[in-house]
């Protein structure tokens, strides 16, 4: 046992330290973070070097295990952080081009990638439904430090992109909800009774969560806050995120990343929303999120894109698709709200990057036993490529070749007003 432990360590330390160079790395060559620590995980992963079966870390029999757990609360963290960020009431005055943007830019990927993948390669519809689901996340950050590189992020453009991504989450995230429910009950091909039995079990806890937060919560966390116990709001924020992440899938019958979700959303509303977001920051990105990053390489083997032509397929068509519908289905979204057709296919742009939601959701697939191997290696290949891709283009569709073809927007004139104001000051 102390010998496992001496193992778990230095692969602990090994992975960390991997992760965060990668990282680095990545960040010297201005690509993001994430990219340097999901290539890492791949490189460390059955794809190249394959070290959970190098003598030393083979001896314990279980660390496989113990890091996917590890990966899972960093599944859990960020998506409380997610909820976190989330404003309720800025959701509410969302316009009309975040609300049409992140619509169809969710249902356009999952509607396309089941019917592609349900017709044309045959996956069951099961498989299908949950890979449109990946297909429809986003993950905007990337673009949002793009746009505020180039001083366009409080253009109609950037702020349109940051309100579509708030609803991309959410409905991506009710949907797998809905999509994990029905498929842990068994409820594919069942009556109208069942059907309606699982959506008042998630009516249920979805309502009683949130009831219970809005009660209790502002005065739980004033209390924790004022325990003599160090870091007592962080733990009680983190004892929180657990339950209800645990109370989604035991009790409503939703993904667990659903329940950290929603306690992000609560906790946003509390007045320590600031504090505990650093907090929480600091232990998740400092230690569970790299590990997450380095488990999905750790599951992935590209080297079966490289063996199987339906695989190369596969996941060319994965890539396409990702591209196509995401970039159609925002930018047609944009277009219905108001924007013109350069800024729309800016905003569609910004919306391809699938990051780390994409992962995330993937992620849920894996342990399920959803995904094929082939096709989540071909999802990890779409995550890449997709984040590599996103910031050049949108640069080169702001360049000066692009901007001559059509005259500033309002918006763009109100952001040169205002870096003109930055500069005099």
């Amino acid at each position: 046992m102390e010998h496992e432990l001496l193992i778990f360590i230095a692969a602990l330390a090994g992975f960390l330290f991997a992760a965060k160079l990668g990282g680095y790395v990545s960040a010297r060559f201005g690509q993001p973070v994430v990219f340097g620590e999901l290539t890492v995980g791949v490189l460390l992963g059955p794809s190249v070097l394959n070290v959970l079966h190098w003598e030393y870390l083979a001896h314990h029999p279980h660390l496989k295990e113990v890091v996917a757990h590890l990966a899972f609360l960093g599944v859990l963290f960020l998506m409380f952080l997610a909820g976190l960020e989330v404003e309720l009431e800025a959701m509410r005055r969302a316009g009309k081009v975040a609300v049409w943007s992140g619509l169809l830019g969710s249902l356009v990927p999952i509607v396309a990638a089941y019917l592609v993948f349900h017709y044309l390669f045959g996956l069951s519809s099961t498989q299908s439904a949950f890979l449109g689901l990946v297909m429809g996340a986003t993950s905007v950050s990337i673009s949002a430090q793009t746009l505020m590189e180039l001083k366009v992020l409080r253009t109609p453009v950037g702020l349109g992109l940051l309100g579509a991504a708030v609803v991309d989450d959410v409905l991506v995230i009710l949907l797998l909800s809905v999509f994990v429910a029905f498929t842990s009950s068994g409820a594919e091909g069942v009556g109208l009774a069942s059907v309606l039995l699982i959506l008042a079990r998630m009516a249920a806890f979805f309502t009683l969560a949130w009831y219970l937060g809005e009660r209790f919560l502002r005065r739980l966390t004033h209390w924790a806050n004022r325990l003599p116990v160090s870091e007592s709001l962080l733990a009680f924020t983190i004892v929180t995120m657990l339950l209800y992440a645990w109370a989604a899938e035991e009790g409503g019958k939703v993904a667990a990343i659903t329940g950290a979700f929603l306690a992000g959303l609560l906790f946003a509303r509390t007045p320590y929303r600031v504090r505990i977001e650093r907090g929480v920051s600091t232990l998740a990105y400092g230690l569970f999120v790299p590990l997450f990053f380095i488990n999905i390489g750790l599951e992935t083997d590209l080297s079966v894109l490289f063996t199987s032509s339906e695989g190369r397929l596969e996941a060319l068509v994965l890539l396409v698709l990702a591209v196509l519908t995401k970039t159609l289905g925002c930018g047609l979204g944009a277009r219905l709200g108001g924007l013109r057709s350069l800024d729309a296919l800016r905003l569609g742009v910004g919306m391809t990057s699938r990051g780390e939601v994409g992962l995330i959701v993937a992620s849920v697939g894996i342990s399920m036993g959803l995904l094929p191997e082939a096709i989540f290696a071909g999802v990890v290949l779409m995550v890449v490529v997709t984040t590599l891709i996103t910031p050049p283009v949108l640069r080169m569709l702001y360049s000066g070749r692009f901007r001559e073809q059509a005259p500033p927007s309002e918006g763009d004139a109100s952001q040169n007003d205002a870096d003109r104001v930055d500069q005099e000051r």
